[in-house]
């Protein structure tokens, strides 16, 4: 990357990682923590996410997620100025498949079906659906944003090369 200059690679390797960081935590949902909740009784599943629903809008995964959402908006600008069309090419997609794929779907689809699960008491005679639609809607969802933020990772990675 030798048409930016070396503040610029500090950004986009830290926005990498961010990416790359926020991939892991996903994945970590998508690979074992879901399926260990639906181990649980459904009404104890639906009482652990809600708790887990509280605790992830807080910090560190708030700060995380919105300062990997500052960098792409930097690295598009970055990318904009670059000179080289490969370089640019992967910058942007990076910062693409970030700010859709793991901030927009977040927003759009997990976000909402959060919300919606904490209206469901744990305790009432139908837990037992919302959990299963809601288990296999949101980890759905998730494996999607998991890929993206991967996917943004490695195309700001390639971006350094």
């Amino acid at each position: 990357m030798n048409e930016i200059s070396r503040t610029s690679e500090l950004v986009v390797v830290l926005t990498a990682a961010g990416c790359g960081l926020l991939a892991g935590v996903l994945f970590a949902f998508s690979g074992f923590v879901m399926a260990g909740l639906n181990r649980l009784p459904p009404g104890q599943a639906v009482a652990a996410m809600q708790g887990i629903n509280v605790t992830a809008v807080r910090p560190p995964l708030m700060l995380a997620m919105l300062a990997t959402a500052a960098g792409t908006i930097a690295v598009t600008v970055i990318a904009l100025r670059s000179t080289d069309g490969s370089t640019r090419a992967l910058l942007l997609a990076g910062a693409v498949l970030y700010l859709l794929g793991g901030i927009g779907i977040t927003g759009a689809f997990n976000v909402p079906m959060n919300n919606a699960l904490d209206t469901v008491s744990p305790t009432s005679a139908d837990v037992a659906q919302h959990w299963q639609h809601y288990l296999t809607r949101w980890t759905a969802w998730n494996h999607v944003r998991t890929a993206a933020c991967l996917a943004a990772s490695v195309c700001l990675t390639l971006a350094l090369i």
